[in-house]
């Protein structure tokens, strides 16, 4: 009868990792980019429409995103620089930039869901239409895109999160450096053919012994 024993074998402890830090690594680069991509289409979209009495008359108005806050564009801009710097750097930086990651995406959230009812923007263009600063807009209504906006923040949200669970087992960029921060041996180049005078005036050029001393 073999031996059992109900300890996991530290292999397949290794290729478990590496198999939820690629499954959590997609998911968080598909959800960052998606989520910042559709809260700044949406920031740029008509979230609050109205009327303005001008001169007897009823003037249409329309307010953006944009005009609303510019709030969600600026933090889904940060969440998808967040984004691509967690590959750059390692352990403490890497957990600060995923919470900046998930913070962007809580922001973001918070201030599309904020402007959905907001009403200043409308308020200040019946100002300028009537040329009476006390003018408002009357019957407003407003879209679904600030929904939209909060949904592209939610996104960033779940990124950030997947960033700071299973950021850890997401590879870094390549640098000069080894993983211990040795510098890597440089090549040695080998000696020049004495038979080819060309190679030794490159040598002499580069600072080296033609002589191969």
């Amino acid at each position: 009868m073999g031996y059992v024993t109900a300890v996991p074998h530290p292999r397949y402890e290794a290729a478990g990792s590496a198999r939820s830090g690629r499954r959590s690594l997609a998911i968080a680069l598909l959800c960052g980019a998606l989520g910042a991509a559709v809260a700044l289409l949406a920031s740029r979209q008509g979230w609050s429409e109205g009327t303005a009495t001008v001169a007897g008359g009823d003037f249409p108005l329309s307010a953006t995103g944009s005009d609303v806050t510019g709030v969600p564009a600026a933090l889904a801009i940060v969440g998808l620089a967040a984004l691509v710097a967690v590959f750059a750097v390692r352990r403490a930086g890497r957990f600060l930039v995923a919470a900046l990651l998930a913070l962007s995406g809580a922001g973001t959230v918070a201030a599309a869901l904020l402007g959905a009812s907001d009403s200043s923007a409308l308020d200040d263009k019946a100002a300028q239409a009537s040329g009476d600063t006390a003018a408002t807009v009357d019957s407003m209504s407003h879209t679904a895109w600030p929904y939209v906006a909060a949904a592209g923040g939610v996104l960033l949200l779940l990124a950030g999160l997947l960033a700071l669970r299973y950021g850890r087992l997401w590879p870094a960029m390549s640098g000069r450096y080894e993983r211990d921060g040795a510098p890597r041996p440089r090549k040695a180049r080998p000696a020049p053919d004495p038979d080819r005078p060309e190679e030794m005036w490159k040598a002499l050029d580069r600072g080296e012994d033609p002589t191969g001393a």
